[in-house]
């Protein structure tokens, strides 16, 4: 047993329920830590933290942000709502080439200064985004901004254990994770808030300024982070006794749960984006809400999404399987609600929350259920996972943007109800993944 085994193991993080699964996640990466095991976590350390986590954030909502932008977004390029909506299948497709290849690419170079100037692709991308006039510019510039994002999401859970001491591991995992989520749920309607104040340009700009200020952040607060001493996916190869192998063997994990886990979040996360990239047209077109409306609805969605975050996260550390499923049957029932009652402004408004509630937990608790399901793989397949994740999202995004210009919103929306169902029950059929064992 490694001596960060043994510190975590006595830590009292490490036999607390919520974060259990974050230790078994980190535990089987080899990691080089900023100081003594035996040393508490500085106030600068948890502020490097806080920036890898705030990366990350204005990373995701860098590629979120057209959904909660996308009417005006699209009259200003002069092309169609699902013209426009195209732009997340690109950023989709090459943060899910990018994510899991960087780490392999990266060989000794400094994880600090890559993370740094990933960020400055990323403003880049905004600022490509926001002068583009015609869908051509705006394909570019989405192209940038996924190299950007997949170089940060793919870096990021790997680097925050090392910026910690081991006692604190977990959390400082938690806190990086949580950048992701909040963007998915805040990001969105705040970006929104901004378009409706300044114009869909400044929304782009203003995430361009951020990636900057965090670019800086990055290189000032973060130390220096060469490649590990016993890089993930070298040394050698040793069969547990349930067949896999740990160590060298970096193809992808295989048994029932980690293909079925992996199906269900393909089809859901297709599913999802398929109905939510539309979502602005929908409370507009059929709801009949103004701008002012639609951005507070978003930040409901918003709100509810972070509650889901959290109630997923403790649910699914004892029950990954159950609490995925149930994650799934709330999606699919609020865009069926949406799809029935969107007409109606309340009705709308409690399917949106729904939505927000479950999906908001979606990311964690497949996370989870991955790492339960190959616990001797995690870093395989957690690199597997975000590609289907992010290449779910593009394939969401291409199939509603054809959808809704063949046969209109209300057969998107029940397209997406019927995915959502067929996410269920491979779930349904698929491998349980193994509880994780309690330790003394």
């Amino acid at each position: 047993m490694t001596h960060t085994d043994q510190s975590l193991r006595r830590s009292p993080l490490f036999r607390h329920r919520g974060v259990d699964w974050f230790v078994v996640m980190v535990s089987q990466t080899p990691v080089a830590h900023t100081g003594p095991p035996s040393i508490r976590t500085t106030s600068w350390q948890w502020l490097s933290v806080l920036v890898l986590s705030l990366s990350t954030f204005v990373v995701v909502t860098s590629e979120m942000l057209p959904v909660g932008v996308l009417t005006p977004m699209a009259d200003g390029l002069r092309v169609t709502p699902g013209t426009a909506g195209f732009s997340l299948t690109v950023t989709g497709l090459v943060t899910a080439v990018t994510a899991p290849a960087v780490p392999r690419l990266l060989g000794a170079r400094d994880r600090r200064a890559v993370l740094a100037a990933a960020m400055v692709v990323l403003a880049l991308g905004n600022v490509l985004t926001a002068l583009a006039h015609g869908f051509g510019l705006l394909v570019v510039s989405r192209i940038v901004l996924g190299i950007g994002m997949g170089a940060v999401w793919g870096l990021a859970a790997a680097v925050a254990p090392r910026l910690v001491a081991p006692r604190d591991i977990a959390l400082a995992v938690s806190v990086t994770v949580g950048g992701v989520a909040a963007a998915s749920v805040v990001g969105v309607p705040l970006g929104t808030l901004v378009s409706n104040a300044f114009g869909w340009r400044a929304a782009f700009a203003t995430l361009a300024g951020g990636a900057v200020l965090l670019a800086a952040g990055l290189l000032l607060a973060l130390p220096r982070l060469p490649r590990p001493e016993n890089p993930a996916g070298t040394g050698d190869r040793t069969a547990d006794p349930s067949g896999e192998t740990r160590g060298g063997d970096v193809s992808l994990p295989r048994g029932r749960p980690v293909l079925g886990g992996l199906l269900l979040v393909l089809l859901l996360v297709t599913a999802h984006f398929a109905a939510y990239t539309y979502v602005r047209p929908v409370l507009e077109e059929r709801t009949g809400l103004d701008p002012g409306a639609v951005a507070l609805v978003l930040l409901v969605y918003g709100l509810f999404g972070l509650a889901g975050n959290f109630a997923a996260g403790s649910l699914a550390v004892r029950r990954a399987r159950g609490t995925v499923l149930g994650l799934t049957a709330g999606i699919a029932l609020s865009i069926a609600l949406l799809a029935l009652f969107g007409a109606t402004a309340g009705a709308a408004g409690v399917a949106v929350a729904l939505w927000g509630l479950t999906y908001g937990g979606l990311s964690v608790a497949g996370q989870i259920w991955m790492t339960r399901a190959a616990p001797h793989r995690v870093e395989q397949v957690t690199g597997v996972y975000v590609g289907v994740f992010t290449g779910a999202i593009a394939l969401g995004a291409f199939l509603g943007g054809t959808v809704v210009e063949a046969a209109g919103i209300t057969t998107l929306l029940w397209s997406a109800t019927a995915l959502a169902v067929v996410a269920f029950g491979v779930g349904l059929t698929g491998g349980r993944p193994a509880a994780v064992k309690r330790h003394p």
